[in-house]
């Protein structure tokens, strides 16, 4: 078990490599004398780059900063690094319009278009991207409110923090700072190149979308004072991709003492499926290839001197990996052994999670259904038949979209065990409630991403793929808008007490209070502690991570 001593080199390592040096930050926060409180609406703000003035949200009583930069532009010889201290600028910087969303493809050919890049007022795309927002409803720097940070979805290859679905002003209303930043996305935000790791004092490359977030938390640790917000209560959520990197902060060293608590919907640090992490070696191996057929070359110079947009297309992100620092080792181990950081956690997943998977080749038949049984199941085909028995092709087509979602419950369930063994606060939930969806869209149920527009209480802006719910049926609706309000409200509850319980809410005890097939059940009328997925899936899931995890990387799953 590495000691707290070295969990804290880390740390500090990771802190000068990203050029956004704590000491320094802090010495010019500490040296800086005592001053008035500042009016924030009317500013300007100071940050420790300049000075930035905000302007009125959507709702009264909201001010928001629009495309503040937290890291020098990742081009040219910065390409893959990780991320630079941003330039300081004088005089007032006007904070009224989004930064550019990190290079990714714009307008996929689905539902919806990309809700980063193909709105109407999404920003420009570029590689200069790394640029964050902050809603605050605060008056003034004195108040402390507690922080949100959010990382966005989009399998690792697409997002942005201006998002309609994600833009902050309803929970910035319930007394929170909400922040959303851009992280690198794709291979220029996950690639290891052996030129990279041979440079790095740690031997380590591939997680740079990683030290993005670690870079807009440590701007977040030395700025957010002076927005109203308190860095001494600092929780990240996101969901899909977000949420598995929010997993994988959860247990990297550098990120100690930037995160308090984490919120992770629908993913976490293996990702969407129970699987050991990829080591850089393999992750680096395939990039390299990728490069050599592609351009013909693996040189890291040559590499830096095609156009973004080319490196992206042709390159494969590898996503988050084991790249030997922010990620020292697989989490799975690393929390099995209590080495993760001492976060409390929230997290959970949806009943309908593999739903829009149906969309992708022929429905399901009893045959192809038993025909895949050992891709699915491995060594466990009876367990497997005893989760899911099936005998008609009525049955295929309705299960063949579930396992999908039953082991990402389980892995979430996992995640909240393993934080309440360290003895922090755990909570577990399993989002249940079908939104209406328009007649000319497939009802996907509680579907991937359904529970974003809840979280946000943005039941009027426009949705990310693949959940598609209504806007036009859900946007005033009385019985939608009180279970927005709720599941927000138990989001902002956690931000600032750990504790998502308060009063006229639904009592959701810790996860060692539950039973074994017990979860939070998130559904409009119905919240509450309810029967989860069953014991047969729970001991399929158990025996499928002793197999595939547990065994292999020498944990003990007993």
């Amino acid at each position: 078990m590495k000691s707290i001593a070295t969990k804290a080199a880390f740390a500090a390592a990771m802190l000068a490599g990203l050029s956004a040096c704590a000491g320094n930050y802090q010495q010019a926060q500490t040296s800086a004398p005592a001053a008035a409180a500042t009016s924030i609406a009317t500013g300007p703000v100071s940050t420790l780059q300049g000075m930035v003035q905000g302007v009125p949200g959507k709702l009264d009583g909201i001010t928001v900063f629009k495309g503040i930069p937290f890291a020098a532009p990742p081009v040219g010889d910065l390409r893959w690094e990780l991320p630079q201290r941003p330039a300081p600028w004088d005089g007032v910087r006007m904070a009224d319009t989004w930064g550019d969303s990190c290079v990714q493809n714009p307008a996929p050919q689905r539902f919806p278009v990309n809700s980063a890049t193909d709105m109407p007022d999404s920003p420009g795309i570029s590689e200069d991207c790394l640029y964050l927002n902050v809603w605050t409803p605060a008056e003034t720097d004195a108040e402390k409110l507690p922080v949100m940070v959010w990382l966005y979805g989009g399998a690792y290859n697409e997002g942005g923090g201006s998002s309609p679905f994600s833009q902050g002003d309803q929970l910035a209303a319930k007394d929170v700072v909400v922040v959303t930043f851009n992280y690198r996305v794709g291979s220029l935000g996950f690639m290891a190149h052996p030129e990279l790791t041979a440079a790095s004092p740690h031997g380590a490359s591939g997680n740079q979308a990683l030290g993005d977030s670690i870079a807009a938390l440590q701007w977040i640790q030395n700025n957010i004072a002076a927005f109203g917000g308190d860095p001494d209560r600092v929780t990240i959520f996101g969901e899909s991709a977000g949420a598995a990197m929010n997993g994988g902060l959860a247990g990297a060293p550098p990120a100690e003492g930037l995160v308090h608590r984490v919120i992770s919907q629908s993913g976490n640090w293996m990702g969407l499926n129970i699987a050991p992490m990829t080591a850089r070696e393999a992750a680096q191996e395939r990039s390299m290839a990728a490069a050599q057929e592609n351009f013909g070359t693996t040189s890291l110079a040559e590499l830096r001197a095609i156009p973004a947009e080319e490196i992206h297309a042709k390159i494969p992100g590898q996503g988050m990996i084991i790249d030997g620092f922010i990620i020292p080792e697989d989490l799975s181990v690393a929390f099995a052994n209590g080495r993760q950081l001492k976060v409390d956690v929230l997290n959970g997943s949806n009943e309908d999670e593999g739903s829009f998977t149906a969309a992708f080749g022929p429905p399901a038949t009893l045959e192809s259904w038993n025909q895949g049984e050992g891709f699915r199941w491995g060594d466990l085909v009876e367990q497997g038949r005893a989760a899911y028995p099936v005998s008609t092709d009525e049955e295929a087509r309705a299960v063949s979209t579930m396992p999908f979602g039953d082991n990402m419950s389980w892995l979430h369930r996992q995640f909240a065990e393993y934080q309440a063994e360290i003895g922090q606060n755990a909570y577990h939930y399993w989002f249940r409630h079908d939104p209406p969806y328009d007649a000319d869209r497939a009802n996907l149920g509680a579907a991937h991403t359904g529970e974003i527009p809840y979280v946000f209480n943005n039941l009027c802006a426009p949705r990310t793929f693949p959940g598609g719910s209504s806007v036009e049926q859900m946007c005033g609706n009385p019985e939608e808008e009180a279970f927005a309000d709720l599941v927000s409200q138990y989001w902002v509850n956690f931000a600032a007490t750990g504790n998502p319980n308060g009063e006229g809410l639904p009592h959701w005890p810790q996860v060692d209070e539950l039973g074994a097939n017990e979860a939070m059940i998130l559904d409009a009328g119905n919240t509450g502690v309810g029967p989860w997925m069953g014991e047969a899936k729970i001991s399929l899931y158990d025996a499928m991570f002793k197999a595939r995890v547990a065994d292999p990387l020498g944990i003990d799953a007993e």
